[in-house]
């Protein structure tokens, strides 16, 4: 029994014990493709870095498809492209050496009806795109290059002084204010509007024409498809997401690596969105937005859709620079559930796991495994559940200034958010900003995590609010501040058993709220710490239990 499959073992028997129901592991076919080969120069291809081969490239898509598949091969060389699509059975496979560089000429992308963050919207087309294809491939040794420069808008907090001057002198226009730079006025006028890019009935396909340097395409969109194998390229520099597999079935991503600029707007590693069965091992990700990022899309639109991310398996993958480690959010609106996250590594990740969503989303993420999980240099939580995510990006600016949400109790409706039943386990973290940040909302708590066996180094400790059913055990928290180590408000249900925190203390627990019962305190020893616990706003000792 290798190491993944001990580690399932012990999720499944620690999902049991915690109450959670513990699930097979997922199996996900795989593709398989004829011999035969297709190189993409008998079409006419030319790897000069000049001239376009978009014709040529599609052209032995089209002929390998109608002959019943094989592999379509990009030898080594410089290929400038533009939009290619996929057929069924195809696997487009990269030499060593190969380079596939898409055209910055906004012209050789069509308008097309797309999705974006969770809704139908217009969209440029993707330089990699299928639909309704099965038994894809994009494989091989090569590079796969979205020319992202060209399309992002930058902003200049992010740049030091002569990246900012020397981006700016390329053309363009740089807001009034001074502090963001588009690619054209069109690409300025639409971050005015409100969703611009929505498909609506009132919208114009001249109106779209008159924005559409604003939509971005992604750099590989799988719509629908089934068997799908992403394996050894290297795919960077996309516009926006890079990798975007959407309502599609038994998905592999294997050894694969991805980058994007740090400071790539919306420049997501890989977004799995109402996918079923997938495998992501192996791969490495250093992007500018989310790494390994779960959704399944926005607000009605994806509860419309009903279309939940689920059965999915991520082992031995490592994430660089990005906003967070792996994902699950915002948009999941149809859900998540039946996840495995195994031996993961986060290297200066803005936050390590983080979970978000907000009011009108709606949808429940439930039955997530997460084990043996590596962190340094995180920014920001460690560990983080959010249910007032706002947006923004997760560490703020130098001179951003914050408001905390205004917290309120609202009806529970279809468009209430849910997180449920996680179960996280072997986690080591040698720097975050705070170690463990859980905040519900007052009419729908985050409910039923279980962490447990943790080394957690950190300025802060653990912050709780708006809760049901939270243990931490074994959980060691190194913190800076230590006033207090563990902050609880208005939650219910905490079982703290071994508890570890540096000497002398000065606080060891904060308890607030009239709303905080049933806190369990066990096998921690509390004499470390100079005082033991506060109560404040209406919260009382008879409430709290130590052992």
């Amino acid at each position: 029994m290798n190491n993944w499959f001990k580690a399932a073992a012990v999720l499944g028997l620690m999902a049991c014990s915690t109450g959670l129901m513990a699930q097979k592991l997922p199996v996900i076919q795989q593709t398989s493709f004829k011999k035969d080969s297709t190189y993409i120069t008998k079409f006419g291809a030319i790897a000069d870095g000049q001239t376009l081969n978009t014709k040529a490239i599609n052209a032995a898509i089209d002929a390998c498809n109608k002959k019943g598949g094989g592999v379509v091969v990009v030898p080594a060389g410089l290929w400038l492209t533009g939009p290619l699509v996929l057929k069924s059975n195809v696997n487009l496979h990269l030499k060593k050496g190969a380079m596939l560089q898409f055209t910055k000429d906004f012209n050789q992308y069509q308008l097309v009806e797309g999705n974006w963050e969770g809704i139908p919207q217009m969209r440029n087309q993707s330089p990699v795109s299928a639909t309704n294809a099965t038994n894809i491939a994009i494989t091989g040794f090569g590079v796969i290059d979205g020319g992202g420069e060209a399309w992002r808008q930058v902003r200049k907090e992010k740049l030091t002084e002569s990246q900012w001057k020397k981006w700016t002198s390329q053309g363009g226009v740089v807001s009034a204010d001074g502090n963001s730079w588009y690619p054209s006025e069109q690409w300025l006028q639409a971050t005015k509007m409100k969703n611009a890019g929505e498909i609506t009935p009132d919208k114009t396909p001249e109106f779209y024409k008159s924005i559409k340097d604003f939509l971005r395409p992604n750099l590989i969109v799988i719509t629908k498809c089934k068997k799908v194998l992403l394996e050894g390229v290297t795919f960077q520099n996309s516009a926006a997401w890079c990798l975007h597999p959407l309502m599609s079935e038994d998905l592999t991503v294997r050894n694969v690596t991805v980058k994007n600029p740090w400071f790539a707007q919306n420049g997501d590693g890989i977004d799995v969105e109402s996918c079923n069965r997938v495998l992501i091992e192996n791969s490495s990700f250093d992007v500018g937005d989310d790494g390994l990022c779960m959704k399944s899309g926005r607000d009605e639109a994806g509860r419309k859709r009903g279309m939940p991310t689920e059965n999915v398996i991520i082992r031995d993958c490592k994430v660089y620079h990005a906003h967070g480690g792996f994902v699950i959010g915002s948009e999941m609106s149809g859900g998540a559930r039946n996840i495995w996250v195994d031996n993961c590594t986060f290297i200066g990740t803005d936050i390590g796991l983080r979970f978000k969503t907000t009011r009108g989303r709606g949808g429940i993420v439930e039955n997530i495994y997460i084990n043996d999980i590596q962190m340094i240099d995180i920014p920001g939580e460690a560990i983080l559940f959010d249910m007032y995510y706002m947006s923004v990006d997760p560490v703020a600016l130098a001179g951003e200034k914050r408001e905390l949400p205004k917290v309120e109790t609202l009806p529970v409706t279809e468009a209430t958010p849910q997180f449920q039943n996680f179960v996280v386990k072997n986690v080591v973290c040698n720097g975050a900003a705070k170690g463990i940040f859980i905040r519900g909302i007052p009419e729908m708590h985050v409910k039923e995590v279980h962490l447990e066996n943790m080394m957690l180094q950190a300025d802060k400790g653990i912050d709780i609010q708006e809760a049901s059913g939270i243990t931490l055990k074994n959980v060691t928290i190194l913190s800076k501040e230590t006033n207090p180590v563990v902050d609880i408000i208005n939650s219910d249900r905490l079982t703290f058993d071994k508890l570890t925190y540096k000497k002398d203390a000065e606080l060891l627990f904060r308890v607030a709220g009239d709303r905080t019962k049933n806190i369990n305190i066990q096998n921690t020893d509390a004499s470390k710490a100079k005082e033991k616990i506060q109560y404040e706003f209406g919260a009382s000792a008879q409430n709290v239990t130590i052992k």
